[in-house]
């Protein structure tokens, strides 16, 4: 059985020398990041680059002294009928932004930080606020090289109790992932107690291996976009 299946992304959009984020693609305006985008990739005046507000509208055009010209009129890439949704306890060190740039790059639409009962790294509302801010441009770097056209929405951490309920719970010995399975939460590295998978739909198998939490979130985001 198979899910509804994402749209197809526009020739253009893939053949383009850059593709560049836009806050309005109605008076799209470069900013210094982009620029330097342009710079890195030599993109020449004759070359065609895309823009993207990130909420699924882009458009084609070319940049001349960086500035906008020949601006198309923007196009509307629909979203996903069932978005696909990784849910992670907060893994150590820089693991976070592992897992966003490669679920970005996946196709993932949604990912949820969570705090589990065996969790060893908590995020105080400081350090949440400034990883946050942080991931979310991990996220829009990983969407520009990919020709995404949707940035994947981030938020967390939440306590996991409060949100497993559906959810496909990644452990050892559970059943294969499917389609239907919109919902994939990872545990952390001490794994996740019985109560918490009482509170899960199912258990899903990510292969005979242990795992680390970067590892099986990624696992699981290959398995999402090989199977919509």
């Amino acid at each position: 059985m198979t899910g509804p299946r994402r749209p197809p992304v526009a020739d253009g959009l893939r053949r383009s020398a850059a593709h560049l984020y836009v806050a309005d693609l109605e008076a799209p305006e470069l900013d210094d990041d982009s620029r330097h985008h342009v710079r890195v990739l030599r993109v020449a005046a004759t070359e065609t680059v895309t823009l993207t507000d990130g909420r699924g509208r882009w458009c084609m055009a070319r940049v001349v002294d960086g500035a906008l010209v020949e601006v198309s009129d923007p196009h509307t890439e629909p979203g996903p009928e069932m978005p696909f949704t990784l849910m992670v306890a907060i893994p150590k060190q820089s693991r976070p932004e592992l897992i966003v740039q490669k679920a970005t790059e996946l196709g993932v639409d949604r990912i949820v930080w969570l705090r589990t009962r065996r969790s060893v790294v908590r995020w105080d509302a400081d350090r949440a606020a400034r990883q946050h801010q942080r991931l979310e441009r991990v996220a829009l770097e990983a969407s520009l090289q990919c020709r995404r056209v949707h940035l994947p929405e981030i938020s967390g951490p939440v306590d996991a109790d409060e949100v497993l309920g559906g959810a496909a719970m990644a452990e050892p010995g559970g059943r294969a992932m499917r389609a239907e399975d919109r919902v994939v939460a990872i545990g952390p590295e001490g794994g996740w107690t019985p109560e918490e998978l009482e509170a899960g739909a199912a258990t899903v198998s990510l292969g005979p291996q242990v795992m680390r939490v970067e590892t099986a979130a990624i696992a699981a985001c290959a398995l999402a976009a090989v199977l919509i």
